[in-house]
């Protein structure tokens, strides 16, 4: 009975703790961009701690890792492109407009994942099965929140600060940041359901977790760095002192680049990716709480009723899966309890079902 209460309750703390981080990570970002942290800087100096953080752990599995070629070097490169452009919309994303907004659009991953799985002939659709509806239906519903959440802002429930009480039209308001916030967003969290598609086809040829972080980590450094050259001209938007902004990036790199991805790598191996994805609401509410007592945001309608639109659609697309998972495992049982000689062929790896975990 112990063990069973330890199974259950040290995975479901682990991944509450990680998502209250990661939305500190957005919160603070946004506390030390508002402080004048540049967001391409921000995003150059957390893949590069991270790579330093990663770099020991590379060398020590020098000879238990698969042999290194040049055409997996150039899918790393891939990768880390798809990753950075993606920490580069997100986190300008939210300097434009909130981590709640972030928090709200990143339930669009299943939705997003699960179209991309289709066009690269990862999941089959079938309109026949409920389960194929429940996932089309919810990546309708998702779309449709996102839509709501970026476009109307709505009239503020809770109002942190004075100026807040000013009224503001319903729709599109002056704030037009709010809506290029909510662009950028949305495409922040549509490259990470990319780079899942693509780093799941790079798991299955080169099974070494560690490394391809780490490659990811340091293609990610160098093309951010290249970036933010271009884009900023302005040397001194790389000096960091010692206050909020240095602690941004610290803690973004231990916890973003490290921590966070070790936990998700060890919940998905014992509870699976559903289990992973349906922390991602709590998310929400995290994100309204800190932004509204933390940054003094106001909170506003368009926001609830956006992210109550997403989370439905959200659960609609994981309820489809889980169904098309429990028949995987139903017709597997079958088959092993009709030859006990069977299970010598069955692939233990369901390499259809496609992670969704969140941003490293």
């Amino acid at each position: 009975m112990g063990s069973y209460c330890g199974d259950a309750v040290i995975p479901f703390a682990a991944m509450v703790v990680v998502e209250i981080g990661l939305v500190g990570l957005y919160t603070l970002s946004k506390a030390a961009m508002s402080c004048g942290l540049n967001p391409y800087v921000f995003v150059t100096y957390y893949y590069a701690l991270g790579t330093l953080i990663l770099l020991p752990s590379f060398f020590f599995q020098r000879r238990r890792r698969p042999p290194l070629t040049f055409s997996l070097i150039c899918k790393f490169f891939i990768l880390g492109l798809i990753g950075t452009s993606a920490l580069i919309f997100g986190y300008t994303g939210i300097d434009y407009s909130s981590p709640a907004l972030s928090s709200a659009i990143s339930n669009l991953v299943p939705a997003f994942t699960f179209i991309l799985a289709i066009i690269f002939r990862m999941e089959k659709l079938d309109l026949r099965t409920r389960s194929s509806q429940a996932k089309t239906l919810g990546t309708i519903v998702s779309i449709t929140g996102a839509i709501i959440v970026t476009l109307y802002k709505g009239q503020p429930i809770i109002v942190a600060q004075l100026h807040s009480l000013i009224h503001q039209p319903v729709l599109l308001s002056p704030k037009s940041t709010w809506v290029i916030g909510g662009l950028l967003l949305t495409a922040d969290w549509l490259l990470i359901s990319v780079r899942n598609i693509v780093q799941t086809a790079i798991v299955k040829e080169y099974p070494a977790e560690l490394t391809i972080t780490f490659f990811y980590c340091l293609f990610s450094t160098i093309q951010s760095a290249i970036f933010t050259l271009i884009a900023e001209r302005d040397l001194g938007v790389w000096r960091l002192k010692p206050d909020i902004k240095l602690i941004a990036v610290v803690y973004a790199a231990i916890f973003g680049s490290v921590l966070a991805n070790l936990v998700h790598a060890w919940c998905l191996r014992i509870k699976g990716p559903i289990y992973v994805s349906i922390f991602k609401p709590f998310g929400i509410v995290v994100a309204v709480i800190m932004s509204v007592t933390i940054l003094k945001e106001a909170l506003y309608m368009g926001s609830v009723l956006g992210s109550i639109v997403i989370s439905l659609g959200f659960y609609g697309v994981i309820w489809g899966k889980s169904k098309e998972d429990k028949v995987f495992e139903d017709t597997n049982t079958s088959s092993l309890e009709s030859s006990p000689y069977e299970h010598l062929l069955v692939n233990n790896n369901n390499y259809n079902v496609v992670q969704t975990t969140d941003k490293e």
